[in-house]
């Protein structure tokens, strides 16, 4: 079982666009915050104001832990009005957040090759991942292969620190204005066969219909896969029950878990998309 989260304050060292729309934010935390699983989130409050009301889930992107404080950083994209907040706060401000939260990925010991398929944003827990993987399989590290999407050339974003874990990225964009012109899952399933499923394990973060396609490419190719959801959440505890996954039972029945809760992370063949 993970540690029982915390509420914290964290200061803020950094919060610096990336690129266009995309921000690094680097917060300096107390020494008692948990170290976190890849794949599991924070929920950050940007204002104690009541507007907005709901903190933001927030993947987490880094994370390093020292004896007198730690380091968690965030990267995110400007979206609403609580990420524009967010936006611009300045180094010394304090944030209230929660966390760590949910459950992240599980490390397949018997995988030689992970396969990591990014959309958009979902670049950030899959960083995090990567640099988790080869310290834990030292001497014999896994083998990386990174597909990252998004719509254009401009949109990209999280590339250098992933590219210093995982050398073979292979990028794809929609309008073909870098890399493959096309959605990441269409250069995926051009290449699926080429992957041994004993020896690979695949994990995925992007928008729904991403994810849903990677799911029906994943019908009869037993390759395993987990994918972290993006869903809405208010409490992140799961009291609320507003992040709702609809998940299939071993019986055939469709049942309903949380996403903040049960998840984030998911067996690909286990969601009803």
């Amino acid at each position: 079982m993970h540690p029982v989260p915390l509420f914290i304050k964290g200061r803020i060292l950094d919060n610096l666009e990336a690129v266009r729309g995309h921000f690094l934010l680097r917060l300096k935390l107390p020494p008692a915050f948990h170290h976190p699983v890849p794949g599991q989130f924070v929920m950050i409050r940007v204002t104690e104001s009541q507007t907005p009301l709901l903190a933001r889930p927030m993947s987490i992107y880094a994370f390093e832990k020292g004896a007198e404080h730690s380091v968690l950083e965030i990267f995110y994209r400007v979206a609403g009005a609580g990420t524009r907040i967010l936006s611009g706060l300045k180094p010394g401000d304090e944030l209230s957040l929660l966390g760590p939260l949910g459950n992240g990925f599980s490390g397949n010991q018997e995988a030689r090759r992970a396969i990591l398929i990014a959309g958009g944003i979902g670049i950030s827990p899959l960083t995090f991942l990567a640099a988790s993987l080869s310290p834990i399989r030292e001497p014999f590290p896994v083998e990386m292969t990174a597909y990252v999407g998004a719509q254009r050339k401009e949109a990209l974003a999280g590339l250098d620190r992933l590219s210093a874990v995982c050398p073979d990225i292979r990028i794809c964009t929609d309008d073909g204005s870098m890399g493959y012109g096309g959605r990441v899952t269409e250069l995926f399933e051009r290449e699926l066969d080429a992957f041994d499923p004993q020896g690979c394990a695949v994990y995925a973060c992007g928008p729904r219909a991403m994810m849903k396609r990677l799911a029906e490419l994943l019908e009869k190719h037993p390759l395993p896969c987990q994918v972290s959801v993006e869903e809405r959440m208010a409490c992140g505890l799961g009291a609320c029950l507003g992040c709702a996954v609809a998940v299939r039972t071993p019986g055939g029945d469709v049942a309903f878990m949380r996403a903040c809760k049960d998840g984030p992370v998911f067996d690909i063949r286990r969601i009803d998309w």
